[in-house]
């Protein structure tokens, strides 16, 4: 009897463990769950998923749980998700809706001892009320895409700034086509130019320097120097137009190159980049994408923590490479792909010049309360003044009083 029930423990033993070993291996079920938002990074996939499993390789005791959000849904979402009691722990955002965010007192706010990597002109130009709430995770800098064979044949120059290029205008129009589409009524393009002269509150809307960059613009449009569409078309009715060689200039980041490559081959042979043109004050537009922690979120010094390390010198330049946007950690931007660039890669020159422009972004554009509402009332009055409806003066004035009203 003892040895049957010897035998019995024994095929027990074998049985079980012929069960553990037919079940899947489970990681660590006490880790913390990090649940992480982007937007429409779904094409890089691979990245994403690659420094996700380092970064657990190198914190066992967290897991990511990693969500593409679709761009258009974006904001939507993210607003509902802030406003309940458990929304992710970490979200891919653009700074003017994180700024909206910060306003509403939802966002957590970071140290800012721990994004000295960074570049600074970036994080200064980002903080709200002298606070941090956001990491920035990578930048785009417009830079002039310009067709080396029309400016020949205009016999001019590059421009540097809105001055020159008012100044050489005639004389490319005298060639049958147009300097630029400068789409000044799309979202807040007029409001970014303004702010290159240092025009960026309603205290200023009116006064005479923006006279002046409102008439330069109304000049333009009403001697036919510019396109009449100037005055509702965006930013790609402003490419087809250069790729189509309408127009001699064309800003935009330096990922339009391949655009530009793949859909109009023998504009893109005769086309060459230089700085973006500025204004006044000399100082550079840029675009960024970065992550913000909701205040409500569960697990904010881990969200922080992978924030950090997706956005160090190694992760930076690794995407980059794959999509030719600019790093924002400022160790990466030193690194030979933002320094140097062969004679014959177009792109690598564009971005070169792109990423020195980082240093020279201030006084950035700042988005404020009501922002979208700003934005439509700079962009009739663009409207109005390009139709020439009124003096530039008196819509202006009416602007200046809008606008007080609208941040109160």
């Amino acid at each position: 009897m003892k040895k049957v029930f010897l035998i019995l423990i024994v095929i027990a033993a074998v049985v079980f463990t012929g069960f553990k070993i037919m079940q899947p291996s489970v990681k660590n079920d006490n880790r913390t769950e990090v649940t992480f938002w982007t937007l429409q990074m779904g094409d890089f996939s691979s990245y994403i998923n690659g420094v996700i499993k380092e970064f657990e390789t190198q914190n066992p005791e967290i897991k990511i749980k990693w969500i593409d959000v679709p761009f258009s849904e974006g904001e939507k979402r993210t607003l509902a998700s802030v406003l309940s009691d458990n929304p992710p722990d970490l979200i891919n955002l653009n700074p003017d809706f994180s700024a909206l965010l910060a306003q509403k007192g939802a966002l957590y706010e970071i140290d800012t001892t721990l994004t000295k990597d960074f570049n600074q002109e970036i994080i200064n130009a980002v903080k709200y009320n002298g606070k941090l709430y956001l990491i920035p995770w990578y930048a785009t800098s417009a830079v002039t895409i310009y067709n080396k064979k029309l400016l020949q044949k205009a016999g001019v120059e590059v421009p540097q700034n809105y001055e020159q290029l008012a100044a050489i205008s005639p004389q490319i129009r005298k060639t049958g086509v147009y300097s630029i589409l400068p789409n000044i009524t799309e979202n807040d393009t007029m409001l970014r130019i303004l702010n290159k002269y240092g025009i960026n509150s309603a205290d200023n809307i009116n006064s005479p320097e923006a006279i002046e960059v409102f008439d330069f613009f109304k000049n333009l449009y009403i001697n036919d120097l510019i396109p009449k569409e100037s005055i509702t078309q965006t930013h790609r009715e402003a490419l087809e137009k250069y790729m189509a060689e309408q127009t001699v200039f064309f800003q935009s980041g330096a990922n339009f190159l391949n655009m530009i490559k793949e859909n109009a081959p023998s504009t893109y042979e005769n086309t060459d980049v230089a700085p973006q043109i500025t204004g006044e004050l000399g100082q550079y537009d840029f675009s960024l994408m970065n992550f913000i922690i909701p205040l409500k979120a569960s697990h904010k010094a881990e969200a922080l923590k992978f924030a950090l390390f997706i956005t160090n010198q190694e992760n930076q330049l690794k995407l980059a490479k794959l999509t030719n946007i600019l790093a924002t950690n400022e160790k990466a931007l030193q690194d030979e792909f933002y320094n140097t660039y062969s004679a014959d890669d177009l792109p690598a020159k564009a971005r070169v010049i792109s990423a020195k422009q980082l240093n020279k972004i201030s006084p950035a554009f700042k988005t404020g309360k009501n922002q979208k509402d700003v934005n439509t009332l700079i962009n009739t009055a663009v409207q109005g003044a390009l139709l020439n409806t009124s003096t530039t003066q008196s819509i202006l004035d009416r602007v200046a009083k809008s606008w007080e009203e609208l941040i109160r």
